[in-house]
């Protein structure tokens, strides 16, 4: 798949209003995505193993979103397939105060991978350019410096051997009010509901300015920036599937060649 036209190229002017969140500009067919999707999932969860077990490389997949834009869902479909031993989810919330005794990337480096491992950044450093941002917890002359030092951090990770992978979970504002009507309508989704949605969402405008800066300023050559459109979950997650897979299979790993020609299995 050309993946790459949702991949967000280095120096680019984004404008949010350019990206369609309904697009599904791959493939126009839901059933035959969900199948391509099945098959990826599978590939994915055999390279997966492969990665573990060479134990050379390190994957770090960066998950972005308004709330509802289906975060949680990628990683429960397009991670399927995967062992639980060499994958890690990580899910960064409001900083605590001992964290926030420390620069604001210090909690992230101690969550990155490690050779061999898959780490899922579920929300990550980003909230202090999005939320630190809108929320004006910060003075502006604090939060611009951050695109700098994220970047640099990043940098220094591919500089270490890890593959960074990021991806914006682009929806509708309509979309997005639809999935919280859902969890209000739903009894079984009331558990995912927060009064504090209903207040992010009023601050939309002002989250999707942050985010076109955020873009425009860290898709990087070590670290790109995918705009997925994610209104048809079934796209999201067959898109980044794709992007998982085919980056893998471009590191050309193999499995470790271990002589086991003296080993006997006893009775």
């Amino acid at each position: 798949m050309k993946t790459n036209v949702h991949r967000i190229e280095p120096g680019s002017k984004v404008h949010i209003d350019d990206f369609d969140p309904d697009a599904t500009p791959l493939c126009d067919d839901k059933s035959e995505g969900k199948e391509k999707s099945a098959a990826i999932e599978e590939r994915l969860g055999e390279l997966q193993e492969l990665l573990y077990a060479e134990h050379v490389h390190k994957i770090l997949i960066v998950l972005q979103g308004m709330d509802t834009s289906g975060k949680d869902g990628t990683v429960r479909h397009v991670m399927s397939g995967v062992s639980p031993a060499g994958v890690r989810v990580v899910s960064f919330k409001a900083p605590a105060p001992s964290e926030l005794d420390h620069d604001f990337l210090w909690r992230v480096h101690a969550k990155t991978p490690g050779n061999g491992e898959i780490a899922v950044f579920n929300r990550s450093h980003y909230e202090d350019v999005l939320v630190v941002r809108v929320h004006e917890l910060v003075k502006e002359k604090v939060w611009r410096k951050r695109y700098e030092q994220i970047n640099n951090f990043e940098k220094t990770l591919a500089a270490a051997g890890t593959v960074i992978l990021k991806f914006f979970l682009h929806i509708s504002k309509a979309e997005q009010r639809k999935r919280l009507q859902e969890r209000i309508d739903d009894p079984t989704k009331h558990w995912k509901f927060q009064h504090g949605d209903i207040e992010e969402r009023k601050l939309w405008d002002d989250y999707m300015r942050a985010y076109e800066e955020m873009l425009e300023k860290t898709s990087t050559k070590h670290a790109p920036w995918y705009v997925i459109p994610s209104d048809a979950k079934w796209y999201r997650n067959l898109v980044i599937g794709s992007v998982i897979v085919e980056t893998l299979e471009s590191l050309g790993m193999e499995y470790p060649k271990v002589d086991l020609s003296g080993e006997v299995v006893g009775k």
